[in-house]
């Protein structure tokens, strides 16, 4: 057993109740196995008032805790007192740092001090820590942690042997750790060591004289002689030098943005003026002061000078701004040429000068940094700022967002510098999207850890600029807010600009100038809001703008009173979109309008919300009917049905046709997600529409309403009828998609030949209109029956072809479904080895939502290839991890599971449970009759042949697979099960009477050859 004091108390798989029960364990564990008297043990359980019979009590919590421990003998009664055998984890934490002392190795020593200072989980002692006995206690702990971690920075310094590759992290490790503990000497005259082997001696320097500050200021006492005797060490090392630089040591570590860094390096090599542009918050200041402190230790020796003009209000101060940056170095001039000082003190080498903040004063700034760079030809200008200065020779560097990954990591180290406890999950990647990935806004919001849950902190994001306050008190008032921050920049721009942000801000995602001019917006506009970092630019000539900017933008739109018309702007334009795509999907522009309508998305849900919320059941309803097929194909089901009933909803005058068309996918999509009980409540609702249609609704999406009606009342008789009634359709689409479901209808009758032909004529038709939907499903289907054929290789041809065209249409999605007959189709194909390790990917990939109905198929597949090899147990396994599968679906369809339970029947009689086996084939057969699936009925009847086939009755299993090609129209001459057991039954049986029963089944009516296949009893 093991004890683990470093954090919460933990003692073995159960918690440790009652105070005074974990106080007394975490007194005996920091003996370390010596014995604690019964007298030591009373002050710590009692120490206010002790117990009439103090030897009586500690006996009885004594026991109790044994009980707790679950080892009574990791507690011993000892004479005198009691002693605690477990290990603890401080134990094990201190044994580790000794071992690191006596490691001659830095590298080996700092592995082992890595592994100590990992067995910390949080404060020491954890909820006794404040008990009178444990204060000292864990005080002694944290200071053993700091000591190890100052050991670890001096191992980690040593190992880098003079190499600059580890440097900049630990010194940024340093850098906080200082922070945290401005006091420890130890720990600044490390980072100094650090700072100096890096090269940044000025900084090392700069910042013994901050540590020294402190300790005058908080101990009123000077460095100890160590610290002193480095400072004297690095002033004999430095060559006397006037200062070359203003710039300040960073408080904090600086996260990414290492491809920015260098991007910026290389601008400055090729560039004398570079401008960091983007929204604010974005970060630009700390980047740029990061450049510069690689620019002032890289191998140019240049000078580097920080001029922040955020203060500065008054366009005729800033060449003083920046007189004052330069403080010393700036040489005497005759009074009142400050522009003329600034060039002849920046003309003495190589420089380099920040213009931090340029925004505000965009134009004084502009002007002076081209009349320096003219004067000095050494001098190269870095500036920050929310819109360029505009000027010959400048280069813009945009400072954007942070990566995912990145935004993370920041938000991670900055929650724990205000929690150091704090433990990521997935909620930190949501809050980082949510916003937009701008370090300030990251920063405010780990910071509100200080008094929130990271749940709180995820959940007030819909109204974020008031949440996120209480940035650095020493911050400019405008970086203290998040409301602050965008307020600074919608005050830039003028009232014109910002009117057109405020319409603007209705385009939840990203948009483009053709929608934009929908609200008055015309590409110049656009551009001065991209140059002034309200806009974002997007790939594909698009446009965004950032949600923090966004809901400021959406406030100021509500305060004015043109939010209704904006919105109605929106909503028609993306009508308009809607209504001129929906024909296009039916034909050769299906790819290129489907793309578009993904990527308008966000931009059509707006559009349907906003309507629905104006009550406008038009829009609403003919934006429903217009996307619905899009939804249906390129979506969620479960969404898709959500969306349609939204818009139908909305009480109103609208066009019926489009009701009708909205209603119909509704009702599909609601049935595909399971939110209907039965096929026959949807069917009532389809026969309701299907008898409202007048004789002038020629939409071609009704004509598919009576053959969708067939399908949920399994009446196939219908269904054909209705669809021979309709081949003459005017429009070729409606004709392909009518002909392409007779041949799935004739498929489940039995009619595999029938199908073959109606699917052949189908996809053609299709691949001549260009279409991509509807023709993949008829290639997939197409696949089956070429597999049946024995086409292996012209079925491997269709499924390729028919993933090819769906991940066009979609590119997120896989065509899973495809891939994994496609992996089963290699495998009959000969391709062996792929179609193997395409299955296992597909079995094993995460089987979320509706992806578990594709892991459950590939794992079917899976478990029939392992069966068939022999390995019955694997194939078992992936069987019954189907079956887990599908019954966590909303909705499956009923046939699948059939097919799970017939190979499941396979497992069953080959190990002689033959109950078991009839059983499962019986349910199979259950399944499968409700919706007349007649090829997966045959495969279930191969599993009813199997059974009689292992209880030794070879004709009635010869029979009953007669019975199976009947129902399945053609024999499946090449299905392993089928193969393996027609070898088996002729050689029990002979040929000739192998043949006979085999005939005999086959020649049944349909209706007997159902009951031979679900008798099994």
């Amino acid at each position: 057993m093991r004890i683990a004091i470093l954090g919460p108390l933990a003692a073995g798989p159960d918690a440790i109740g009652g105070a005074r029960l974990r106080r007394l364990l975490v007194r005996l564990a920091l003996a370390s196995g010596r014995t604690v008297t019964v007298e030591e043990l009373t002050d710590a359980l009692w120490p206010e008032e002790r117990p009439a019979d103090p030897s009586n009590a500690v006996q009885s919590l004594v026991s109790r805790l044994r009980r707790a421990l679950g080892s009574p003998g990791v507690l011993e009664s000892v004479p005198g007192g009691y002693r605690l055998t477990a290990s603890t984890d401080a134990a094990e934490f201190e044994q580790l740092v000794r071992q690191a002392a006596t490691t001659p190795d830095p590298a080996a020593a700092a592995s082992l001090l890595r592994q100590a200072l990992a067995l910390w989980r949080g404060p020491a002692l954890g909820d006794v820590a404040a008990d009178p006995f444990a204060i000292g206690h864990a005080a002694r702990l944290e200071e053993s942690r700091l000591s190890a971690l100052e050991d670890l920075a001096d191992a980690d310094l040593a190992a880098s042997d003079g190499s600059q590759s580890g440097l900049p992290e630990l010194i940024a490790r340093l850098s906080e750790l200082t922070v945290e503990h401005p006091l420890r000497e130890r720990l600044h005259a490390t980072r100094i060591r650090a700072l100096h082997a890096a090269g940044r001696t000025a900084e090392a320097l700069a910042a013994y004289e901050h540590v020294r500050a402190d300790l005058a200021a908080e101990l009123g006492a000077d460095p100890g002689p160590d610290l002193r005797a480095l400072h004297l060490e690095l002033l004999r090392a430095t060559p006397p030098a006037g200062p070359r630089t203003n710039l300040r040591a960073p408080l904090t570590s600086f996260v990414g943005r290492d491809a920015e860094i260098e991007r910026i390096l290389a601008q400055l090599r090729e560039h004398r003026l570079v401008t960091l542009v983007g929204p604010g918050g974005a970060g630009k200041t700390r980047l740029a002061t990061t450049v510069a402190a690689r620019v002032l230790h890289g191998p140019g020796e240049a000078e580097v000078w920080v001029a922040e003009l955020a203060a500065v209000s008054d366009a005729a101060d800033v060449p003083r701004a920046v007189q004052a940056a330069l403080g010393p170095s700036l040489l005497l001039h005759p009074r009142g040429d400050t522009i003329g000082a600034l060039a002849e003190a920046l003309s003495g080498g190589p420089a380099l000068l920040v213009l931090d903040n340029c925004e505000h004063l965009i134009g004084a700034a502009a002007r002076l940094a081209e009349d320096l760079l003219g004067r000095c030809p050494e001098l190269s200008v870095l500036a920050t700022s929310r819109e360029p200065l505009a000027i010959a020779g400048e280069a813009l560097s945009p400072v954007g967002p942070l990566p995912p990954e990145t935004a993370a990591r920041l938000f991670t180290e900055r929650a724990r510098a205000a929690d150091p406890g704090f433990a990521p999950d997935e909620q930190v990647a949501e809050i980082c999207r949510r916003l937009d990935g701008l370090p300030l806004a990251i920063e405010l919001a780990a910071a509100r850890l200080r008094s929130l849950t990271l749940r709180q902190v995820a959940e007030r994001l819909d109204d974020r600029l008031a949440l996120l306050t209480g940035g650095s008190r020493t911050a400019l008032p405008r970086h203290q807010t998040l409301r602050a921050v965008v307020a600074w920049s919608w005050d830039l721009a003028d009232e014109r600009e910002r009117a057109l942000a405020e319409r603007l801000s209705v385009f939840p995602g990203t948009f483009d100038a053709e929608a934009a001019a929908c609200l008055d917006a015309c590409i110049d506009a656009l551009a001065t809001l991209v140059d002034k970092s309200l806009l974002q630019q997007a790939p594909g000539g698009r446009y965004r703008m950032l949600e923090t900017i966004r809901e400021f933008a959406l406030e100021r739109l509500a305060d004015s009173g043109r939010g209704p018309a904006a919105r109605a702007a929106h909503a028609a334009y993306f009508l308009r979109l809607a209504e001129t795509a929906e024909p296009q999907l039916r034909g050769g522009g299906q790819r290129e309008w489907m793309n578009r309508l993904a990527a308008e998305h966000d931009n059509l849900l707006a559009a349907l919300h906003h309507a629905a919320a104006a009550g406008d059941a038009d829009t609403a309803v003919r934006l429903a009917a217009a996307l619905g097929p899009f939804w249906f194909t390129w979506g969620s089901k479960r969404a898709s049905a959500s969306w349609l009933g939204t818009a139908l909803q909305v009480e109103g005058p609208a066009p019926a046709v489009a009701r009708t068309i909205a209603t119909a996918i509704y009702l599909i999509s609601s049935a595909f997600s399971g939110a209907f009980a039965t096929s026959l409540e949807v069917a009532g609702r389809l026969r309701e529409l299907i008898d409202g249609l007048g004789p002038d609704d020629d939409h071609p999406l009704l004509a598919l309403l009576e053959p969708a009606l067939a399908l949920f009342t399994d009446d196939d008789e219908l269904g054909l009828a209705a669809i021979g009634r309709r081949l003459d359709h005017p429009d070729p689409w409606t004709r392909a998609i009518l002909r392409m479901t007779r041949g799935a209808m004739l498929e489940n009758r039995g009619d595999l030949l029938g199908m073959r032909a109606d699917m052949l004529v189908a996809e053609a038709e299709l691949a001549a209109l260009g279409e991509h939907w509807g023709r993949s499903q008829a290639l997939t289907i197409l696949a089956g029956s070429h597999m049946v054929l024995g086409e292996f290789d012209q079925a491997v041809s269709a499924l390729e072809t028919a993933a090819e065209l769906i991940t066009a249409l979609d590119p997120a999605n896989p065509a899973s479904h495809q891939r994994v007959m496609l992996a089963a189709a290699r495998l009959m194909a000969g391709d062996a080895e792929r179609g193997r390790r395409e299955l296992e990917a597909l079995a094993n990939a995460p089987a979320r939502g509706w992806d578990a109905r594709l892991v459950a198929f590939a794992q079917l597949e899976l478990g029939n290839l392992h069966r068939r090899e022999g390995d019955v147990a694997t194939a078992d396994r992936l069987y019954q991890a189907a079956s887990a599968a599908i019954e966590r679906l909303p909705v499956m369809a009923p046939q699948f599971t059939a097919l799970v339970l017939a190979r499941r029947a396979h497992v069953a009689a080959a190990a002689g449970d033959m109950d078991g086996a009839a059983r499962l084939v019986a349910t199979a057969a259950e399944h499968t009759l409700p919706v007349k699936d007649m090829p997966v009925l045959a495969l279930v009847g191969v599993a009813t042949a199997a059974v009689w086939a292992a209880r030794g009755e070879p004709g009635r299993a010869a029979r009953v697979l007669g019975a199976a090609e009947r129902l399945r129209g053609l024999p499946d001459a090449y299905e392993p099960d089928v193969v393996a057991l027609t070898a088996r039954l002729r050689g029990e049986l002979g040929a000739a009477a192998f043949d006979e029963e085999y005939a005999g089944g086959r020649d049944l009516t349909r209706a007997e050859a159902i009951e031979q296949v679900r008798d099994v009893m």
